[in-house]
């Protein structure tokens, strides 16, 4: 039977088991627009194209499965970029449709057209454009396969309109599995002799553990080897907070506890670790300490990351090997107990805390009080994300999500639409700073339209509060942060969300209760008080490592 090439592409992406699609409709792809109301695939509108991106590259951290997101060409193409760069250096698997100008108009100077297989090539795995229709079974099964592929990432598909209309026959491919390699046996062999002889190692774990669904293996083997563990910001939750041997959370690029930590490691053992997340410079700055790398690709090149061993492949199978091979071992854990005890103090601390606005380290306390184990915080980029990944502690994988790849700001209310689906049984909070809010905040319609009770966390400074920190300790004085708001709650409200303003410290915990209670959108004004930012630095420049 002839399909059109739209229909066919609709039928590929079912095929694949695709329940979403994020996106912007535009005139060049309607044909693919009208083939979706025929699928049973649920086209979610979106307010702007980087919001569908975001929306879909959540799906895909949370699922393992690609996330789609469509838009049509030029402008609404150019939008979608950010988020397909955000998803791909996150190593969050999706896949990215544009519409795009017939090829009879390509060759020349013409009405919203760029190239954009040449744009999109740099921030995706793989991509291509469908120039006939018959090919349509293979780009998809490609595009599809390689987003998951580890490390997995952005694939894009460019559909020109003409091509769009083409009647064809053909059927989808069928689906074919893979799987990851295992070291051998003389690899591990070769780990587990420099585990072994190392006195004070030290894992550095990253989001890959929980891409390979290893989490609980490394639990495993650090029960077994009693090493400690930091985890990196996208990392977080691999291995329990609570845990006697969690250092908790490495990322700020000056001096922090684990500083110490790093300084008193005679081997490094990174499990899973993306270095777009934070140089080795920050916590190998002479480069000395050996590196025993493992993941499912062999080390990039760093002169702060000097490689002793390459452990490549399966990582849930590798650490299985090390877990048998490796005897159990008692250690002298005084450093790291001293770490994690100034850590976790910091935070109770403030527990009590009145001052108004609010203190971050409050704002914190109480969020995570709050909420259970298993509910999801996204986290925006800003000032808050360097808080929220120090402070906020984890106890399961992917439920304090960080973008720190690209970092792109406005992320986190996108993130949470997608989240609640994924999850909708948990309570899924988006903690934002007022200037990454309002960059993707039309996405609150897009919440409400689709009845999704998040709960919107906003930290409102009247400025972009991260850059003024690192304007302060470069050069003591800010320039050009300061903006003016809307009446957040009054906006919300418009939106159909519930709005709550917190005007006293005591009041936000009763009001986080509150929200989670209401099951419907709801978004918390609370002021809060960056004073603390330079604080915190003047504090850890005083950390003595004995």
């Amino acid at each position: 039977m002839k399909l059109k090439a739209a229909e066919l592409l609709i039928k590929c992406l079912e095929k694949e088991g695709v329940k979403y699609i994020f996106g912007v409709p535009g005139e060049e792809n309607i044909d693919l627009m009208d083939a979706v109301l025929n699928s049973n695939i649920e086209f979610i509108v979106t307010r702007h194209e980087t919001s569908a991106a975001f929306m879909a590259g959540t799906y895909g951290r949370l699922t393992g499965r690609p996330g789609v997101c469509l838009s049509t060409l030029g402008p609404g193409a150019t939008n979608l970029l950010t988020g397909v760069a955000n998803a791909n250096m996150d190593h969050c698997p999706l896949i990215a449709i544009t519409g795009q100008a017939g090829l009879n108009r390509q060759h020349k100077i013409s009405h919203q057209y760029y190239d954009l297989v040449n744009i999109y090539e740099p921030v995706t795995k793989w991509n291509a454009q469908i120039k006939t229709a018959d090919i349509i079974p293979e780009v998809v099964r490609k595009a599809y396969q390689l987003a998951m592929q580890e490390k997995p990432g952005a694939t894009h598909i460019d559909l020109p309109e003409d091509v769009a209309g083409m009647e064809v026959d053909a059927l989808p491919l069928e689906i074919t599995g893979h799987s990851l390699p295992q070291a051998d046996e003389t690899i591990i062999e070769k780990a587990a002799a420099l585990i072994s002889n190392a006195s004070y190692p030290l894992i550095l774990a990253g989001n890959g553990i929980t891409r390979g669904g290893a989490a609980e293996r490394l639990r495993q083997f650090v029960q077994k080897t009693n090493i400690p563990v930091v985890h990196s910001f996208m990392g977080k939750g691999a291995v329990s907070w609570e845990n006697e041997l969690s250092l908790l959370t490495a990322g700020l690029s000056g001096k922090d506890y684990i500083t110490c930590g790093f300084k008193q490691s005679d081997l490094i053992i990174t499990i899973g670790f993306d270095m777009a997340e934070t140089p080795p410079e920050n916590w190998n700055p002479d480069g000395k300490t050996p590196i025993l790398h493992m993941d499912t690709e062999e080390a990039e090149i760093d002169d702060h990351y000097p490689v002793a061993l390459n452990v490549v492949g399966d990582i849930k199978e590798n650490l299985d090997q090390l877990i048998h091979v490796l005897p159990e071992k008692e250690r002298e854990l005084d450093w790291a107990r001293a770490i994690r005890s100034q850590a976790l103090a910091e935070l109770d601390m403030f527990r009590e805390d009145q001052g108004f606005p609010v203190k971050p380290q409050k704002i914190i306390y109480d969020l995570r009080a709050v909420l259970k184990e298993d509910d999801i915080a996204i986290s925006d980029v800003g000032a808050h994300k360097m808080w929220m990944a120090r402070m906020y502690h984890t106890a399961l994988p992917n439920t304090c999500l960080i973008s720190n790849g690209l970092a792109s700001m406005g992320v986190a209310v996108p993130s949470a639409i997608a989240a609640k689906m994924v999850h909708p049984d948990k309570n899924v909070v988006a903690v934002c700073g007022d200037g990454s809010f309002l960059m993707t905040g039309a996405e609150l319609e897009t919440a409400a339209r689709l009845n999704l009770p998040i709960i919107i966390l906003l930290w409102r400074d009247e400025g972009y509060g991260l850059i003024e920190w690192h304007q302060l300790k470069k050069f003591q004085r800010p320039s050009h942060i300061r903006f003016g708001n809307p009446d957040f709650v009054q906006l919300a409200e418009s939106y159909g969300f519930a709005g709550i303003r917190i005007e006293s410290a005591e009041e936000l915990k009763p009001a986080l209760k509150r929200a989670i209670g209401l099951h419907k959108p709801v978004l918390i004004d609370c002021p809060v008080d960056y004073r603390e930012n330079m604080k915190l630095t003047e504090k850890l420049k005083d950390i003595t490592c004995e």
